[in-house]
Order: C-alpha cells, then structure tokens, then sequence
C-alpha cells in the first residue's frame, strides 16, 4: 500500500449507497418483528481475493451498530471456492435490509482486486509495473483504487487534482508539448508531469522539455524499444492503450517501467457471494 488515505470518504459513499437503496424503509425487511435474531453466514462461491471489508463493516455500522461481524479471512487474503468468509449476529430485520448493499461493495472490491492480481501475475520478476486509471466506477475512486492494491496493482493518479497528465487537447490547446509541460511545471511545481506521446518524435519533445512521465500511446513492439533507448532512464514510461493480459510478459520484456490499463476496474466481474441465514426468536 502507499500513503493515500483510500477510506476519507467512505462513510459518506456508503451512506450514498444505503439511500438509494432504502429511501424511507426497507418495506420487505420490516415484515419481520424486531425481536427475531438471526446469524449469517457469508460464503465465497469462487477462488477469489477478498477486498471491501472496511465498506462492509461501514454498512453494517450505519444501519445497526449492535450487529456483530466477525471475519473469517483477512483482507487481501486469497480464498477458495464455498469458503465461510464472514459471520453476522444481530437483528434478522437489519441484516435483511444491510446485505445487498455490503455484499455489492464486497463483490466489486474483492472482483476489481481479483482482476488485478491475475493482471499482475505475468510481470513478476521485471521491472514493469501495473498501473490503474481513472476508468472507475462513480462514486467508487478510492474504493477501488484501494482494490487495485490490495490484488497488488498500482495506482496512477488518483484524479486530476494530485498529478498532471497532458494528452492530445491539452496540448493543441497549450500550443505544443514543450509549452504545456512549461506552463505545467511553473503553475505547479513538484507535480508529476506526464505527457502522451502517439510517436516517437513527441516522445522526444517530451524528454527535451523535461517530462517526468512519457505515456506511450498504442506504439508497436518495436516503437517501445526505440523509446527506451531514445529516453535512457532519463524519464519514466508508461505503455498504454488496448493492453491485453495475454500481452502483458511480452510489453513487459521492453523494459517499460509501467503498463496502465482500465481494464482493472472497469471490465471488471464481480466475485460470486451469498448469505445464508440461520435464525431464532430472541
């Protein structure tokens, strides 16, 4: 992990979420009298890496403090198949109107984290990184930023406050790449100033006007090794555009320092799970 601080607005996207859900009242739940007691189990229907225990916690606090979650796995963690990940004790009403919610957070991070580790897989022992991008869900920057992560990723800017990134409009607007990245680095210094370069002649401009980042925008095979040895360590690379997972060893063998995909987090599949209920009057 790094030193983002992924869980600021967690308790404001869960409230978000539990709204529009729930509105004024959970009409099927409150069918069920208060004094009905119930403990839920949570099982993994796949091989999975768990993430979003913190958003499910959060949802079970907002609508029922006294609801006790206990894990069985740890966050992060790689589970199996019908795996008992988590237990709930508490009112069968408030469990009932919590689950969607909690489970739909749970699914997501634990498939966003997933479908970053098997990206991550085949770049292990190179010196590329894996990157995200901002191609999230609404409402979900940070949570699945923190996904990314916890399947062992690494996030790229977190929006367009922390870090400059100047693509192709950006600069026909500023006049050039040269001219961008120096209004960039006077307006803002000591931000990361990362430009997209779509050939190797704007990979040049990039690094004689002092990019810290050259995004390497759908080049070929053989454009990336020309870019390598025209930069020479002296700006990082990025690869990106249409990156496929079956490519990744291959990109990787360029010597690039990062890939970045939106892939990650916005084609992801959510992890199977289900509650099972056992219940007795209290």
């Amino acid at each position: 992990m790094n030193d983002i601080n992924y869980f600021e607005d967690i308790e404001s996207t869960v409230a978000s979420a539990l709204n529009e859900d729930i509105k004024e009242g959970d009409l099927t739940a409150g069918l069920i009298p208060e004094t009905v007691q119930a403990t839920a189990n949570i099982f993994c229907r796949e091989d999975a890496i768990i993430c979003g225990r913190p958003w499910f916690d959060e949802v079970f606090r907002q609508i029922d403090e006294d609801a006790k979650v206990e894990w069985l796995c740890e966050e992060g963690e790689s589970v199996k198949s019908d795996q008992l990940i988590c237990t709930i004790t508490g009112s069968a009403r408030n469990i009932l109107t919590a689950e969607r919610t909690a489970l739909n957070f749970l699914q997501t991070l634990s498939g966003t984290a997933s479908t970053t580790s098997e990206y991550v897989k085949p770049l292990a022992g190179t010196k590329t990184k894996l990157l995200d991008t901002r191609k999230t869900l609404p409402g979900l920057r940070l949570a699945q930023k923190y996904a990314v992560a916890c399947g062992g990723g690494q996030n790229h800017r977190i929006g367009l406050y922390d870090a400059i990134l100047l693509k192709e409009n950006h600069i026909m607007a500023a006049g050039g790449i040269a001219e961008a990245i120096g209004i960039a680095k006077f307006q803002h210094p000591g931000k990361t100033v990362e430009v997209e370069t779509e050939n190797l002649a704007e990979v040049q401009e990039a690094l004689e006007g002092g990019a810290d980042i050259i995004m390497l925008d759908n080049f070929t095979l053989e454009m990336m090794d020309q870019a390598v040895s025209l930069v020479n360590n002296k700006a990082k690379l990025e690869v990106s555009g249409n990156v496929e997972i079956e490519h990744l060893e291959t990109l990787a063998k360029t010597q690039v320092d990062f890939i970045s995909t939106g892939a990650i987090t916005k084609h992801l599949r959510s992890i199977d799970l289900s509650m099972r209920f056992k219940m007795k009057k209290a």
